[in-house]
């Protein structure tokens, strides 16, 4: 489609964990305008370490079992479709977010996220799925995963400390599960989950899950999946410029931590807006 659009385009096809950012940055190097990332968001998400702060447009083909990014953009699952509404689409300057966090061997890393970055039982579920079954069964495995999740985790809390100019400014809350959202709509069974949230916003939307309970836990995701979710005093929304996650009592590597659906460690960790930003393909109409 892309050559038959007049558009010169070289191929390639990532190995191993870490390579979609090596193929990105060297697609800089040599001069190219676009990098596509042919995949899920955890493609995506490898592929942008490589192109933020960089003029060179990232843009999403949908091949993925999610596809958060697309679906927020409005590029659906169809890559053919995709690529469609690519080949009009504008690029586009974003704020991105970036976390700070202990790597398993115990060294500090950090990772750029567009679409989410979660601490707690959403990382444990991520932690929990394996690639072949994901492939297999697609959305059906995480339903499966996320209800042995639920009835099994005891949702260990951490201390969450809020800073910036936004209603959470300066508070410091004890959560059990924490995400900070980057993107509108997830599309599928969530859709809209921190309303507020736009890839363009220059702080953090964070969904704080003050809570243990796993009634809370049920309630707040079926509001979620028919769009009728509210916040209170135990599931609130708060904004922030950025938030530090300790683990209490010490008891660090047993609260897991993931951007984009990839896991990447555990606590402590610190979720912010880089200074550096992301030039994305916007296709015509798009509200990301």
């Amino acid at each position: 489609m892309l050559r038959d659009a007049g558009v010169e385009a070289d191929s390639l096809e990532t190995h191993a964990p870490g390579s979609g950012k090596a193929l990105a940055a060297a697609a800089v190097k040599q001069g190219h305008d676009t990098v596509l990332a042919c995949g899920g968001d955890g493609t995506v998400h490898e592929v942008l370490q490589g192109l933020v702060g960089t003029d060179v447009a990232l843009g999403v083909v949908p091949l993925g079992t999610a596809n958060a990014l697309a679906q927020n953009l409005g590029l659906g699952r169809n890559p053919v479709k995709a690529m469609q509404s690519l080949l009009s689409a504008k690029p586009q300057q974003v704020p991105v977010g970036r976390i700070f966090f202990k790597e398993t061997n115990g060294t500090d890393g950090w990772r750029y996220f567009t679409v989410a970055a979660g601490i707690g039982a959403d990382a444990l579920l991520m932690s929990s799925m394996d690639p072949e079954l994901k492939r297999r069964y697609g959305y059906a495995l995480y339903i499966l995963e996320a209800l042995k999740i639920w009835a099994t985790n005891p949702f260990p809390l951490f201390d969450a400390r809020f800073s910036g100019n936004g209603n959470g400014a300066g508070r410091v809350e004890q959560v059990s599960q924490l995400l900070a959202v980057r993107i509108r709509s997830f599309g599928g069974a969530l859709g809209v989950l921190a309303p507020g949230a736009t890839l363009h916003k220059n702080d953090l939307s964070v969904v704080a899950f003050k809570t243990r309970s796993r009634i809370d836990y049920l309630r707040f995701l079926l509001a979620t999946v028919v769009g009728r979710q509210t916040f209170s005093r135990t599931i609130e929304l708060l904004d922030a410029d950025s938030v530090d996650c300790r683990p209490l009592n010490g008891a660090k590597g047993s609260v897991f931590v993931e951007a984009d659906g990839e896991v990447l460690g555990a606590l402590p960790a610190r979720i912010e807006v880089a200074r550096e930003k992301l030039t994305l393909l916007v296709p015509p109409g798009a509200q990301p």
